[in-house]
This record gives structure tokens, sequence and C-alpha cells, in this order.
């Protein structure tokens, strides 16, 4: 007995002088190549952005000389007497966005609820959860043809009874006769709806249940405790999806360059036509030359730091609702 005990215990004792014993050269070699290696692909994505940034700003230097800051105010698009103006562009790219975004996030979270807390059976549940995440492999000119042909005919005559009924308010000012806000707004919002639902209910399985099972123990009902626990405590991730889901908006262009209108005007109608800067860039930049190119790099660098100006607004919203949650002030 004594002998198998020591017989047993000598591999135990290598082991432990294998893993405590001194590295190698040949171990701080490999740790310094993986070190360095990690740091330059971190660098280079810095450096990639920083290069797109200054190049953009590069090509469009002749037209910030030109025009200044009166391009981001001025609402004239005219090639023929090189007029030209960004504001309906930088409105309809905000408005669509906000619109979609309002969309999707109402029903991204209420499918992520839904999936993560057991109101389906687990068969059904996978396989809604799949479908969902498909819609983010469809490319964005299908969503483009189908709200062509399906959106548009759906939502023309409930915009026909609201212009009618409601004409009076602002946003229901203009008759839908076409492509126009509204279609827009729904096409991306079900483009944004994998990302909100997805990063949401990952945030929300995240939850300890024993947050859950306390709630319930101070007699919270199943809604009560959603609302209550799970949802602010899973708001990180949740704010964290939906300024994901904003990113995405504010960068789509086939979609909305078929169903926004492309027209250059300002309207708080939600069945207006509109254009917004990524449709704006992708319909003119092909046959653009000379000045209007330059406008059309201007129109890109705006889109650019509306973008960065969102991801850093969504970072600071995320680590403050974060910070909030573990009491730090």
């Amino acid at each position: 007995m004594s002998g198998a005990a020591s017989a047993s215990a000598e591999p135990r004792a290598a082991a432990r002088l294998s893993v405590a014993q001194e590295p190698s050269p040949f171990d701080r070699l490999s740790d310094r190549a993986v070190r360095g290696v990690t740091l330059v692909c971190a660098a280079s994505v810095i450096l990639l952005v920083t290069y797109i940034a200054l190049k953009i700003a590069w090509t469009a230097r002749p037209a910030v000389h030109q025009f200044g800051l009166s391009l981001l105010t001025s609402s004239t698009w005219d090639t023929n007497r090189d007029l030209f103006g960004l504001l309906p562009a930088i409105w309809g790219t905000l408005y669509s966005s906000v619109l979609g975004l309002a969309i999707g996030s109402f029903f991204g979270l209420s499918i992520a609820i839904v999936l993560s807390q057991d109101f389906l059976p687990p068969a059904l549940e996978t396989v809604l959860k799949n479908l969902i995440e498909l819609l983010a492999a469809i490319p964005s000119v299908v969503y483009g043809l189908w709200g062509l042909f399906v959106v548009i005919p759906a939502v023309r005559p409930l915009a026909g009874w609201c212009v009618e009924h409601l004409g009076w308010i602002p946003i229901f000012g203009t008759p839908l006769r076409g492509p126009g806000m509204l279609p827009a707004s729904i096409v991306l919002a079900i483009m944004i709806l994998p990302t909100v639902s997805a990063l949401s209910r990952e945030a929300m399985v995240a939850v300890p249940n024993k947050l859950k099972e306390a709630a319930f123990g101070l007699g919270a009902t199943r809604w009560e405790m959603i609302l209550g626990v799970l949802i602010p405590t899973a708001l990180t991730g949740i704010a964290g999806s939906i300024m994901l889901g904003f990113g995405r908006a504010l960068g789509e262009t086939m979609a909305l360059a078929m169903l926004v209108g492309n027209s250059n005007t300002i309207s708080v109608s939600v069945f207006s036509p509109a254009t917004t800067l990524s449709a704006l860039l992708a319909l003119n930049f092909p046959e653009a030359k000379g000045i209007e190119a330059q406008v059309l790099m201007y129109a890109a660098l705006v889109l650019l730091a509306i973008t960065l100006g969102v991801n850093i607004a969504g970072t600071a919203i995320v680590t403050r609702a974060g910070n909030r949650l573990r009491g730090i002030r």
C-alpha cells in the first residue's frame, strides 16, 4: 500500500514541479512574440481608422475651404450651378435612424424578453431565435425590394387614414405617394432587429437567478420582476445593443436608397420622401467629378463624424450605466 501510494504521489509531484519551474528561453520568446503580434494588431486597427478619416478629410479639403460650414446649413443641391447643401441628408439620416431604432428596439426588447424568460417551449424558442438571427444574413437590396413591393402597399391604407383623420398633426401632414420615411424606417427596424434582440437576450440571460428568485420571494409578479429587476440589471447590455443598432442604422445604404425617396427636402412627416447621407453618396458618387466629388467626400466626413460621435456617446452611456449599477459615482 505504501509503495503504491508513493508511486502515485511521484507523478503529482513531478507535475507540480513542471508547472512551477522557471520559464525557458523559448517560453519567454514565445510570450514576447504573442504579445508583440497582439499589440501590432490592435495598433493596426487604430492606424487604419485614422488613415481612413485623414484620407477622407484630405480629399474633402477643397470643399471645406470653399464652402466651410455653410454646407451643413444649406438645403439646395444643384450640380449645374455648383450649389450644394447637406442639411436635408443629415436630417434624413438622423430622422430615419431614430425612427427605425425606436421601432426595432421595442420589438427587439420584446423578443429578448420572450426568448430569455421561458415564455415558449424550448423547441419553439430555438426555432424563433434562429429565424431572427437569419434576418441578419439577408442582403440589404433584398430588404429594399421587399419594402417596395410589400411594405409600401401595406402601409398606404393606414397612411391614407392618418392623413385624412389626423392630418393636422405635423408627422401625418403629407400623403404617402410612394417611397418615404415610414417604409424606410420599418425596413430599417427589421434590419437592426437581430442585433438588438440577440445582444439584449444575452444580457438578460446573464442576470443571476438569485436576483429573480429574491424578487419572487418579496411577492413580485413575473412582469414586476422583469420590469423592476431584470431590465435594470441588464441595462448595460441592452443599452449597448441599442447603440450598436443605431450605428448600423446610420450606415445603411442600399435599402434606404431604394425606399426613402431621395428627395432633397426637410419634413417631420413620416410619409414624406427624404434622403440620407449614405444614399446621397451611393447614388451620386459614381458620376461625380470635380467639386461635386469633393462635396460628397465632405458628406462622407460628416457621416463618419456622426457615427463616431454616436459610438463615443454610446460607450459613455453604457459605462455610466454600468458604474451606477455597481454603485460607483
